[in-house]
Parts: structure tokens; sequence; C-alpha cells
């Protein structure tokens, strides 16, 4: 699989705050994480592909250039999100904006909790763009009202130029690899159950980096497998981080034949996936559950649909603000398949069915629900036509041909 977006996110931005030269390999290459590339760029950081490797000279904690114009960051949450928190450490004001669609994304819960640590931060009625005025940032206990890797890592990143300790407290675990990637820069910083501290203050020093393959990328491949008859894959050198890898143990909940092996753990835990076809049941997922499989629910409804009895996901409303709302995508175009799937307040209910029909498939430009659907209709009858096939390219831009090689 290409790396992880997550890590790749993140490798780049720590990289470009520490001292010295870090070495990225197998940073995924896609629109987001492009977008971070060129942020760091515009603020003097000197960013060099060369096949497989990305050389970041970083320079250092308060080493960013303010840069000319606004930040365009596109459609990516993840660089808006992480990338005030660093800017709220430095010496300028700036500007983070993003297209359409990501100027409809709520920011209110990173521009609260950064405003508590003294920060200069405004957004537009809650949303994108958001003015950051950098300078003193003052350390804080948060406790956060839902869980979130983008709203905690801002947090932490900002901790980075407090003086003092950072603590951010969560009401369930999510994913974790900004705590890993500072820790293994060199930053203080410990974690326990769902907090997480960082010491402010210190410099941060460039590594080496090998970035793993993207589990949410691999749920797609893995989920194909299973609902195609006769199919086996496997999927080597995938992160699986257990922050990350809820999906695998939904999978196995349900019934599917899959299994990790040649387990190995560097700074993130790595495994290859093997995956084969096979009966799968409906299972309950459980509020405390979703931060881990955030990125996967949208297949994991393409699973449900196909699998004998009723799957129930409870607490699953951060879907409403992704790239689109997942929730209503992923119904309307499963529905237009043939799919059972009702929504109430709490909870989403899928019940199975035996087969799903081609349909005609609308991505609202996002790259999961486009992947999701492209699994569903491979395993329908007839054909279906997917509209903006294009919309991919955020995350996973050979992901159609990747689907090639594997007939």
């Amino acid at each position: 699989m290409p790396g992880d977006k997550s890590i790749s996110h993140r490798a780049i931005m720590i990289g470009a705050i520490s001292r010295g030269r870090t070495i990225a390999k197998d940073l995924l290459d896609c629109d987001d994480c492009n977008y971070t590339i060129r942020a760091f760029g515009e603020m003097g950081i000197k960013i060099k592909k060369d096949g497989a490797y990305t050389a970041i000279d970083g320079n250092g904690l308060r080493g960013l250039a303010k840069p000319e114009h606004a930040l365009n960051v596109g459609n990516s949450g993840t660089t808006m999100r992480l990338l005030a928190g660093i800017l709220a450490g430095q010496n300028f004001t700036s500007v983070l904006e993003g297209d359409a669609s990501l100027s409809a994304r709520p920011m209110k819960r990173i521009t609260e909790p950064l405003s508590m640590m003294g920060v200069g931060i405004r957004s537009k009625d809650g949303y994108p763009p958001l003015e950051v005025k950098g300078g003193n940032v003052k350390a804080v206990h948060y406790r956060m009202p839902i869980a979130s890797a983008q709203i905690k890592s801002a947090i932490l990143f900002a901790g980075l130029y407090a003086d003092g300790v950072t603590v951010v407290e969560e009401t369930a675990g999510s994913r974790d690899h900004t705590e890993r990637m500072l820790k293994y820069f060199g930053a203080r910083i410990k974690s326990e159950g769902f907090k997480s501290s960082v010491e402010g203050g210190q410099e941060l020093e460039a590594k080496s980096v090998a970035v793993p393959g993207d589990i949410s990328s691999a749920s797609f491949f893995a989920a194909g497998a299973v609902l195609l008859a006769g199919s086996r894959v496997c999927i080597e050198g995938v992160c699986i981080n257990p922050t990350r890898a809820g999906v695998l143990d939904v999978l196995t909940r349900m019934g599917a034949r899959i299994r990790v092996v040649n387990k190995k753990d560097l700074f993130e835990p790595v495994g290859d996936i093997e995956v084969e076809s096979g009966a799968i049941r409906g299972v309950t997922i459980e509020a405390p559950e979703i931060p881990a499989i955030i990125d996967e629910l949208p297949v994991i409804f393409v699973l449900a649909s196909l699998a004998s009895g009723r799957t129930v996901i409870k607490g699953a409303g951060e879907l409403k603000v992704k790239e689109t709302d997942r929730i209503r995508s992923m119904k309307e175009n499963l529905e237009a398949m043939g799919a059972k799937i009702s929504v109430s307040e709490g909870a989403i209910m899928i019940e199975g069915v035996n087969s799903l029909q081609g349909a005609g498939i609308k991505t609202y430009g996002d790259h999961r629900t486009c992947m999701a659907m492209a699994i569903a209709a491979l395993g329908a009858k007839g054909q279906s036509v997917i509209d903006d096939a294009g919309c991919v390219s955020k995350s996973l831009p050979g992901f159609f041909g990747m689907l090639e090689k594997l007939k």
C-alpha cells in the first residue's frame, strides 16, 4: 500500500519544525499531503522528493517564515487543524484557507482550545478561513468534548510552544500518531489511557522515518476480498496501530477470514494483512469504537449491506462533517443498489441483503464514498457508473489502477 496519509502529514509537519534534515521514506503522494508540503514551502521550508525518499530541511520550532499570502490547504482538514497548532507558536500572523468543501467544515472545535491557550485565532463564524496570530502560548489542561485526533494534535502542537505542560483528555481513544512521532523526534510527551501531556520549550531533532502502508486505504481491498467469491489478497507492510486498526476487529467479529502476519514494531506497529472471501454476519458497533474506524465506516456500510442479519452502528455522527455527510452519501448510494438502511438519532441500522444491483453512484466529491462504492459496485449485479471518480486523488490517486491489477 502507499504510505499512510495521517503519518505522512505528521512526518512533513514535525520534520519541518525539527532541527536538521528529516528523510521520509514512502511518503504518500496525494492531494492532501501535497497541500501540506506546499504550505511549509511557502514558509521557507525546503522539501525535496527523490523517488521513494523525501528530504525535509527543518528550521526548528520557531523557524518558519511569514508567508506572503494566505496558505491554501485545499480540501485537507488535517492540514488546516494541525497547522493551526504549529502557527500558534510562530512570531507572525497567518491565514489558513481551503476550498468550498473545507470551508463548510467546523473549526470551533480547535479555535476554542487554542484561544484558551492565549492564541489569537479568528474564524468566520466557526468556519474557515482561520487567522492565527502567533506568539506566547499558555499551557492548559483541556478536556475534549469529542474524541478527535485532529483536535488533540492541534493542542499538542501548540503545547510545544507553551511554558509548562499541556494536558489533553479525551472521552475515548483517538489515533495517536502525533504522540508517537513527537516522542520519536525527541519530545517529552506522555500518554496514559485517554490522556496525553507534552512539555513545552523543547527543540525536536530530525530523524529518518519509514512511513508504513495506509490501513484506511487497505480496508477497501480487504473488503473486496471478503465480498468477492474466490478472492484472496495479502496487503503488505500496513500500519496496524491499535488506535487505527479497529476495522480489523470489526471484520473479525463479522466472521471474515482475516489475519495479520509478519508483525514488526517500529515507531509504528506494522504487519501484513491476509484476507480471503467468505460469509459474514451483522454486528453491533458501539460509540467508543468509532474513533478507531471513522475513516473505514463507509466500506463497513458496504460489508454490512451484504452480511447476514443486522448491523447496528452507534455514535457515528462525526461522519456528517467529513468531506461530505458520509451517512447521507452512503445511505443514498447503497439504497439505490437495493440495500436496506435506516438512520435514527443515535444509530444506523443496516439489514443485510443477498445481493446489490448496479446503479448510478454519486461521490459528492468525497474520496472515501467513491472508493467504498467502487467495492460495492464490484460485488453488485450489473454495471455501475460512478461520477467524479477523480476525487480519489485526495488520498489514493492510484486506487482504480490497483483494482485493475487485482483481476
